[in-house]
């Protein structure tokens, strides 16, 4: 009875064992930390984080713990961000709009081309009356919320009207979740002008919070248990630019002539939404064809 007994533990120990040795091999190390000390003085966009105040300091806290424990999103991320930011980057740049936006992304949308309950779409999340009146095509066959480089564009556009609304970055961020008309209804009716001294709904009382936590564990991602070595980021996978002005009957077909396959091309190319590109107008669409990383 002994011997069976011993050698169940036995047995028990070593599939235990053996499932440790292939959790370590197959997943990126993250380090279960409950609390590390991140900095006491913060900004967004160079606007300081007044942390000396007791609610902005516990907010704060709240969303470095959510997300430093929030392991398998944060992971994601901080991968995805490697092939995502290089687009995003130098378009923001370019619009004079400060480069922590890209974090802005990251709490919208975790830096994919996600679908919200009420509609809104692509990684910057717009809504369809928003995209077109950010000059965005949006109907059955394209939908340039899905262009990444064409959305980041127009969240530009957005953001720079916010912030000549508001006159600073943060509650131009903190518009872009609560909109303009209501952030500054806000703010009116409780006689202060900033996004930490201001009452919002809860979501929006979170967002730029939000934005400071993953940006924080993003640019250092060890110190708070993050280990990703660099070959396992996701990385850019370089395309060229096909000019397309006239309907494409079947997506498929014209997949295979540029020497690629329909699933290929929609993941290069999610805004193109059907298996046609129905063009009467003659418009030009660039649509990517990638060069490289799908041989061996």
């Amino acid at each position: 009875m002994k011997k069976d007994v011993i050698k169940r533990i036995v047995l028990i120990c070593a599939v235990i064992s053996i499932s440790a040795l292939f959790i370590y091999a197959t997943k990126t190390n993250v380090v279960q930390i409950a609390h590390v000390d991140y900095p006491t003085q913060m900004n967004f966009a160079q606007e300081e984080v007044p942390t000396f105040m007791a609610d902005v300091e516990e907010r704060l806290d709240r969303e470095m713990v959510t997300n430093m424990n929030y392991h398998t999103n944060t992971t994601l991320v901080i991968k995805r961000a490697n092939k995502v930011f290089p687009v995003i980057e130098p378009i923001l740049a370019k619009n004079g709009i400060p480069d922590d936006f890209k974090y802005l992304a990251v709490i919208e949308s975790s830096l994919v081309n996600a679908v919200s309950p009420a509609g809104a779409r692509g990684v910057w999340q717009f809504m369809p009356t928003t995209a077109k009146e950010k000059g965005m095509e949006v109907n059955d066959y394209v939908d340039e919320r899905y262009d990444l480089e064409k959305a980041t564009e127009a969240a530009c556009a957005y953001l720079k009207e916010a912030y000549l609304k508001f006159g600073n970055w943060t509650l131009a961020a903190a518009s872009y979740n609560g909109g303009m008309a209501g952030v500054q209804r806000q703010l009116e009716s409780q006689k202060v002008n900033s996004y930490y001294d201001v009452l919002l709904t809860e979501e929006t009382a979170r967002y730029v919070y939000r934005i400071l936590a993953l940006k924080e564990i993003m640019k250092n991602p060890q110190k708070y248990g993050f280990e990703i070595p660099a070959h396992a980021l996701y990385s850019e996978i370089p395309v060229k630019k096909i000019e397309v002005d006239s309907t494409v009957t079947d997506l498929a077909d014209f997949a295979i002539s540029q020497g690629i396959n329909y699933k290929i091309l929609k993941i290069h190319n999610p805004w193109l939404r059907d298996k046609s590109l129905p063009n009467k107008s003659k418009k030009k669409y660039q649509i990517a064809i990638p060069t490289s990383g799908y041989s061996k």
